[in-house]
């Protein structure tokens, strides 16, 4: 073994000296003590060496730094190691297939290996140091004695005790120096497997990583990291304090890499992009295109197609001065139960490269930016990251939006405009990275949409958050036989033959459309000077509609100017062309108009804005759901009535309307039951009243 060793170490100075004397200057001239080491030039020039290396990396890794070391030294540089100080060796690379690994694959036959793990970082610990050597003097002996203290990371030696010496062998006192100590700073990690990698409908997976020396405080919550590590075990013991066949495993961090925050972009064939550009050069691209998200979901072409600008998303700009203008498009689909809000949202994280699922009911707002936690094995402060800090760069899906609480809904408020996370909490002050697109879905505040009220009222959401989102879209579950019809016939056509309707064209398949949409994103589309004038004007002529309109159902800020620009780089990357049009900017102009105009129902435009018939309904609900009763009698509701000076007739006149739009039943004595929707309550609650 010590020969063995002594020929690692031979070819180790000579590998040293023939690619890395360079690095070697540099790093000494820079004050650092670590090289990184590619082992693809390793694997070149020593395979056997490299091949040791991946299978008994706790051998050869200190036997390397050893070579380091003695090639720094021969260096004519003037600021040469100092005694006793080391060189670190972090190998960076491929590793090879199977020691290339997630979290998930981390298995037994990975032990004591040196492994590549990629994932995403969910946990940071504080940097703690971490003692190496003690000294302690003697007032008796006058001499120095030391220590040297190793834990289960080290690959140097068997672990030793971690007590101090208080007295030496012939039992006189000892002092310890501080000052000659030596440490080492020391960090544990969580990485967990990319939630692009994971399987749906499983738990993620997460290793620990412990981190030494330089490699500290490298990445944070949110990043995608690369670490090349050794994966070892560590006994585990009983209350007894008996050694039992349970054993804590980590990844002791050798190199720490940060990768390219996009999601891995997918390998194109020469067919792939020729077919590709084709489909971009086609007249009817937008539509076909839009259509594939979803082709199972019958009609809701306009919305097809927000959320496939959604997925292209605009383009991000940083200014000199530091400020962050957001290209990631936010979409919020308000509509009647049953008109296949979710199915679309699962429709378009079935395409996104990186999406993440979360629904209001069981959110918080720590859950979606931020946490601290106590950290079990030191009780220290530690930061988690979220799902928006965990899906930067991709697509957070938040379902039942309108269920979230207030305070909750408030946290993402900073993420949709400014694109970060800002935590101050125990101590912990940082700022997180979250630039991510956000597609919502939600019930109107009554369950189901009343046409009496005016859409402020149904979507009863604070206008700081609407105005954040660039499209409202309102999807109205009206009775209109012909449509009731077609679609009936699409649904029993997709439960016969478990497929969609013929559309007139072949749909793209998932993997295509996330092909297309990473093409596209390589675009960095401009807005030429000679459409400024043209889109201000159109910018002001919205405000001033507004302005003259009896009862304004939208709030158009600034945001909304932003949002113009965001959609019309997004149609100008279907075209993967690099300047917008003005086709592009009327094409916005029009999915603007679109998602506000489904705001308004024709049928009720005129109507005042409290009539008596609405008035009488909030009277009844307002008192069913103070007292948390499901059931109003009559001659209770007849009360509340003409206390407000309203008359019987129109008290029955309601009951009728609003039992219509199934909102609440009645019985033969004009009794109301109301549902749980619109008693504001969930199903639980629903089927306890009844």
């Amino acid at each position: 073994a010590m020969d063995e060793a002594a020929g690692w170490r031979r070819l180790g100075e000579r590998f040293f000296e023939q690619h890395y004397e360079g690095a070697l200057r540099k790093m000494l001239q820079e004050g650092e003590r670590h090289v990184q080491v590619d082992v693809r030039q390793l694997r070149r020039d020593y395979p056997d060496l490299a091949q040791q290396l991946l299978a008994r990396p706790s051998e050869v890794l200190p036997v390397l730094e050893q070579a380091a070391e003695a090639a720094a030294r021969h260096t004519d540089d003037p600021k040469a190691l100092l005694e006793g100080e080391s060189v670190a060796v972090h190998v960076v690379g491929n590793l090879g297939g199977r020691h290339h690994c997630t979290p998930r694959t981390l298995l037994a036959s990975s032990l004591n290996r040196l492994v590549c793990v990629e994932g995403i970082v969910t946990r940071c610990g504080a940097v703690r140091p971490k003692v190496q050597r003690s000294v302690h003097y003697c007032e008796a002996t006058k001499r120095f004695e030391q220590r040297e203290y190793r834990d289960a990371t080290s690959h140097q030696g068997l672990p030793t005790g971690a007590v101090y010496p208080t007295r030496d062998d012939a039992g006189h006192l000892l002092t310890t120096e501080y000052g000659l100590c030596q440490y080492r700073d020391s960090q544990t990690l969580a990485v967990q497997e990319a939630p692009e990698d994971a399987a749906p409908g499983v738990m993620p997976r997460s290793v620990e990583v412990a981190c030494e020396g330089a490699l500290v405080d490298r990445c944070k919550p949110g990043d995608r990291v690369r670490i090349v590590g050794v994966y070892r075990s560590l006994a585990g013991q009983s209350a007894k304090g008996v050694m039992n066949g349970t054993f804590r495993t980590l990844l002791v961090a050798n190199s720490v890499e940060l990768k390219d925050k996009e999601a891995s972009q997918p390998v194109f064939k020469s067919g792939d992009v020729r077919h590709i550009r084709a489909l971009s050069r086609r007249p009817d691209a937008f539509r076909v295109l839009a259509e594939s998200v979803a082709p199972s979901i019958y009609g809701h072409q306009s919305l097809k197609q927000a959320a496939l600008l959604l997925l292209l998303g605009g383009v991000e700009r940083n200014l000199p001065n530091g400020t962050h203008l957001r290209g990631d498009i936010n979409v919020l689909v308000v509509g009647d139960p049953g008109v296949a809000k979710s199915q679309l949202l699962r429709a378009v994280m079935g395409v996104a490269p990186l999406a993440i699922s979360t629904t209001g009911r069981g959110t918080s707002g720590a859950g979606l930016t931020a946490a601290v936690l106590t950290d079990r094995d030191t009780g220290e402060r530690r930061l988690e990251a979220g799902a928006m800090v965990l899906g930067d760069r991709g697509l957070v899906c938040i379902d039942e939006f309108d269920k979230m609480d207030e305070a909750d809904r408030t946290a993402i408020h900073e993420v949709m405009e400014q694109q970060t996370v800002s935590i101050a909490k125990a101590g912990i002050t940082t700022t997180l990275n979250a630039r991510t697109s956000v597609l919502a879905a939600a019930n109107p505040a009554y369950g189901r949409y009343d046409t009496r009220r005016t859409p402020a009222e149904n979507i009863a959401m604070p206008a700081a958050l609407l105005s954040r989102f660039d499209l409202l879209w309102l999807i109205l579950d009206r009775a209109d036989p012909e449509l009731d019809n077609a679609l009936a016939m699409h649904v029993l056509h997709v439960h016969t033959y478990h497929e969609a309707p013929p559309l007139g064209f072949t749909p793209l398949s998932p993997a295509v459309l996330r092909a297309f949409i990473a093409k596209a994103k390589t675009f960095d589309p401009h807005v030429p000077e000679r459409l400024t004038e043209y889109i201000a004007t159109a910018y002001s002529e919205i405000r001033d509609e507004e302005k003259h309109a009896a009862a304004p159902h939208t709030y158009t800020t600034a945001r909304t100017l932003l949002s113009i620009l965001r959609l019309s780089q997004s149609l100008a990357r279907l075209r993967f062309a690099d300047e917008v049009l003005q086709s592009d900017v009327d094409e916005a102009l029009r999915l603007m108009r679109m998602s506000k105009v489904s705001l308004v129902d024709d049928d009720a435009r005129q109507s005042r804005r409290e009539d008596p018939i609405s008035a009488i309904y909030g009277l009844i609900r307002d008192y069913a759901v103070e007292r948390q009763v499901a059931e109003v009698p009559f001659d209770q509701a007849l009360r509340l009535c003409t206390a407000r000076n309203y008359k019987q007739e129109q008290l029955l006149q309601c009951i009728e309307e609003y039992e219509e739009l199934n909102v609440w039943g009645r019985n033969d004595n004009n009794d109301v039951f109301l549902m749980g929707d619109a008693m504001g309550l969930d199903g639980d609650d629903d089927a306890a009243a009844a």
